[in-house]
């Protein structure tokens, strides 16, 4: 899997990938900053005019249907077609298809793309040309020696599948906080090097109550960090800190899951698209991601690695306990976990709630506009 990991890195860099199939092999290349001379050099490379590859939820956004059952499409293009027109079909808010239309299923190869974009954080659309015969043995010279990466399809695709990524742990020390100050940060990272994760222990782990405490938190840099009032974040960071030190001790999962798992770059994207009127889950969807792109093995191997099989989840949102519930963890309670409800966050919390199915009814009130950044326990929410 290394070579997977390797391109996954070329491609974050703008540089084009070789997949290999057993039919042919195809050359693929991210969206993020192409230019014209980039889309030329591809084609000459292929020896074919590259094809745009996109979400089935970017093709909604162009007022298009995907055929039959296909996740992603493939839009051939021309050799006058534009590197900033490509960008605009990719990505922009308002688009015209291109005129080869209609949209054909994407090929294995052109799906595989889009996953290694996602798992590097990237746009989730790809340019894709098939490689001429002509061209087959001058790409195979560039390949052999390192000025391109080649990569099979069958480790691309068994690279995607299921749970490919394991998580070790590589350091810790107290940290006190000033929402707790007996607090320990186990830092995780993932296996192919491109995340890292960190539990926060709260107090003596000998004297944690059964169910453990614990908080599954995304992070969040702009409201983590700089106080956004865009969200909630940080504000549930702190308070979530603060309830775990309150309830004896416990865990806060710090996940490296930016922008609900797209990344600080599209997150950015996304707020330029929800001030041009768009809600957060509408932002998403026209960059190509669906409503929420994050998964939970992280937290569910860190969980094990701290031998806690049995937790009460300080949280608003459902998926997160059917994630823990599906991954073995006896969620035996749940807590709400509010931030303060403002005039810049009302819309994003809305859109939570009313798309997403998050439990926000009491801070959406209009008596919510008061402070409300306690958590509190929701005794109708238990799950014992």
């Amino acid at each position: 899997m290394r070579q997977v990991e390797r391109a996954i890195f070329d491609l974050r860099r703008g540089l084009p990938v070789v997949l290999h199939t057993p039919q042919e092999d195809v050359l693929i290349q991210p969206l993020e900053g192409i230019d014209d001379t980039a889309l030329a050099a591809l084609a000459d490379m292929a020896g074919h005019a590259p094809s745009l590859v996109i979400t089935t939820h970017r093709l909604a956004r162009l007022g298009t249907l995907a055929p039959g059952d296909a996740d992603a499409v493939s839009l051939p293009l021309g050799t006058h077609h534009r590197a900033s027109d490509v960008v605009a079909w990719a990505m922009a808010a308002m688009a015209k298809p291109p005129h080869a239309y209609p949209p054909e299923p994407a090929s294995a190869a052109e799906t595989a793309a889009l996953g290694l974009m996602r798992r590097g954080l990237l746009v989730p659309a790809a340019l894709s040309a098939r490689v001429d015969k002509t061209q087959r043995e001058a790409l195979a010279a560039l390949i052999d020696d390192g000025t391109l990466l080649g990569v099979a399809l069958d480790d691309v695709q068994r690279y995607g599948e299921g749970d490919t990524t394991s998580l070790k742990r590589i350091s810790e020390a107290n940290v006190p906080l000033a929402d707790a100050e007996h607090a320990r940060f186990v830092l995780f990272r993932e296996s192919d090097g491109l995340r890292e994760h960190l539990a926060v222990l709260v107090g003596d782990p000998a004297e944690w109550a059964d169910p453990v405490p614990v908080r599954l938190h995304s992070a969040c840099l702009t409201g983590d960090l700089f106080g956004s009032l865009r969200c909630d974040c940080g504000e549930q960071l702190r308070t979530s800190v603060a309830a775990i030190r309150e309830r004896g001790g416990g865990i806060l999962l710090y996940l490296a899951q930016e922008g609900r798992g797209i990344g600080l770059a599209n997150k950015l994207r996304a707020y330029g698209l929800q001030d041009a009127g768009l809600d957060t889950v509408d932002a998403d969807q026209v960059l190509g991601f669906g409503e929420d792109e994050r998964q939970y093995r992280a937290a569910l191997q860190m969980l094990a690695e701290l031998d806690v099989t049995r937790i009460a989840l300080l949280t608003n949102n459902p998926e997160k306990i059917a994630a823990m519930s599906l991954g073995g963890i006896d969620v035996v309670g749940r807590e709400a976990c509010y931030g303060q409800l403002n005039e810049h966050n009302r819309r994003y919390l809305s859109a939570k709630a009313e798309r997403a199915g998050h439990w926000l009814e009491d801070v959406l009130e209009p008596s919510g506009v008061t402070d409300r950044r306690a958590p509190r326990h929701d005794t109708s929410g238990s799950l014992e």
